[in-house]
């Protein structure tokens, strides 16, 4: 009996981890003029939303304005770790149309203008 109850509950444990999106967690974004955050990104709808839980500047963590900020924004998964949507940039205050690629422990995400001619990527890393 106790071992079905182990063979249950690491069941369970692997349906959780097995149903969770690539793209979900805490990621810390690239250093952008010195400065980078914490960013969780979750499910927000159909699609996902990142936003800034904490910041950085010069390692120091500071109390930015930007807590609270959703920086990726309503980003669609398009299969095979893909993703499509928005994403804020803070030094510029400006949202381009975005992209994401998840690998692992890293994702790679764009912002673009011109439909996607330009684009400026940073590389993210997981932190949880």
């Amino acid at each position: 009996m106790r071992n079905i109850i182990c063979a249950g509950a690491f069941l369970l444990a692997l349906a959780g981890v097995a149903g969770a999106d690539p793209i979900e967690g805490l990621w810390q974004t690239q250093p952008d003029e010195g400065s980078f955050a914490h960013v969780t990104i979750a499910p927000c709808g159909a699609a996902f939303c990142g936003t800034i839980t904490r910041t950085f500047k010069d390692r120091a963590e500071y109390q930015s304005p930007n807590i609270g900020r959703q920086i990726v924004i309503d980003m669609a998964p398009s299969g095979g770790g893909q993703y499509q949507g928005r994403v804020w940039r803070p030094a510029n205050d400006r949202i381009y149309s975005g992209k994401a690629s998840v690998e692992g422990d890293r994702m790679s995400l764009s912002g673009c203008v011109a439909g996607g001619l330009l684009c400026k990527s940073q590389t993210w890393v997981r932190v949880q």
